[in-house]
């Protein structure tokens, strides 16, 4: 077998770790063997390597973790969006558009739409992507998207509990036991995880309650999209069923608050979003404060948040959402990654030490601020996924 080259990445002028004992470097360098990183401190201590890439002073961070997307889907709803900057509410129904337009796709247009997607966010640093189903809804469509999707990400996410489909009105219960039982059954060959849009317009408590717990027997991972719209019981239930995320997290108690920062459940917040839907954005200082853990996602779906940019979720993290930077920063990287749970051991993500995958951002900047202070600006210069130089 063939040794892996090394590579020394060095010139580094600000080095992002998460890394407890790491932390923010200056003048730092890394070295990256084969799919991980096998090397990172302050440049003068650098070892020797087989290959040396300057960065001529710019930033550096890992890759982006988009814990949060909803990729397979054919067609687009920019009319629905135009209706909401005319005024029109939004609502949950909306999926029943893309519902009927992914039915109707070839798997060839699906893989299409995933391909395009995934590579629009490699280019802009995002090296570790989740994606759902959840625009089928039956038990053929929700395995044919989790079975597209496992070709292209990281982490698949089974949400036949999106909505409840058109053919069901008024059966919610019965879709609810069907989303429980052979539609579980038939795509978790498929997924690691299983969510539940647990708000009004979609799944009541009860519902919520059956899904999650079908699909913790099952061995599946539990994530929960909860608190969008109102005030409800998707965060409280996130946690007493031991969920990795309770995502969208808009309107949020004090009791929802305290329960989250007790829990290993991470908020994970979709600004892109609530900026498409004009929600107001989740009070992130508020949760910080109280010691939540706190991931940023794109959400990236035809309807509510069509955009692959978590530098644009970064930067309103920062300006309108009371965040640091380096808050923010690592809610994009650590944060997603804890809420996939891959923050830690061999081949972790959203870290950059020893052990972890090569996944590697560069800034063409000298700092991880001018994220914010350089808003909509193209600032990725190079990115390493898996140890390999992509762009």
């Amino acid at each position: 077998m063939t040794e892996a080259t090394a590579t020394l990445v060095t010139g580094i002028a600000e080095l992002t770790t998460n890394d407890a004992e790491l932390g923010l470097l200056a003048d730092a360098a890394l070295v990256l063997s084969g799919e991980r990183v096998v090397w990172a401190g302050p440049a003068r201590q650098a070892p020797a390597a087989d290959e040396r890439v300057d960065v001529e002073g710019r930033a550096v961070l890992p890759g982006w973790v988009d814990s949060h997307t909803h990729l397979v889907f054919a067609g687009e709803r920019s009319a629905e969006f135009a209706a909401r900057l005319a005024g029109q509410p939004y609502g949950a129904g909306g999926i029943a558009t893309t519902v009927a337009a992914t039915r109707a796709a070839s798997d060839a247009v699906l893989a299409a739409t995933l391909r395009r997607l995934v590579a629009e966010a490699l280019r802009q640093g995002t090296t570790c992507l989740e994606t759902k189903t959840g625009y089928g809804l039956t038990t053929a469509e929700e395995v044919r998207a989790a079975r597209l999707a496992a070709e292209h990400v990281d982490e698949v996410t089974f949400l036949g509990a999106h909505v409840v489909p058109p053919d069901w009105q008024g059966t919610a219960g019965d879709y609810a036991a069907l989303v429980g039982g052979e539609m579980l059954d038939a795509v978790t060959p498929f997924v690691r995880w299983a969510d539940v849009f647990c708000e009004r317009g979609a799944f009541d408590a009860d519902a919520t309650r059956s899904v999650l717990s079908a699909a913790a027997r099952a061995g599946l991972g539990l994530r929960v999209h909860g608190n969008q719209l109102g005030h409800g019981p998707g965060a409280a239930l996130a946690v007493e069923y031991g969920a990795a995320s309770v995502d969208h997290c808009t309107y949020l108690s004090d009791s929802d608050v305290d329960a989250l920062a007790a829990s290993d459940t991470v908020a994970t917040l979709l600004p892109a979003c609530d900026l498409s839907t004009r929600q107001p954005l989740p009070d992130a200082r508020r949760l910080l404060d109280a010691g939540v853990t706190v991931a940023l996602a794109s959400n990236c779906n035809p309807g509510s948040s069509y955009t692959t940019s978590m530098a644009f979720c970064v930067a309103t993290a920062v300006l309108q959402q009371h965040m640091t930077v380096a808050e923010a920063v690592r809610a994009a990287t650590w944060g997603g990654a804890r809420a996939l749970r891959r923050e830690r051991g061999d081949g972790a993500v959203g870290v950059l030490c020893p052990g972890a995958r090569a996944d590697v951002h560069v800034l063409d900047a000298p700092s991880a601020a001018h994220l914010a202070y350089r808003p909509g600006v193209p600032l990725t210069h190079a990115v390493w996924r898996r140890g390999t130089r992509e762009v």
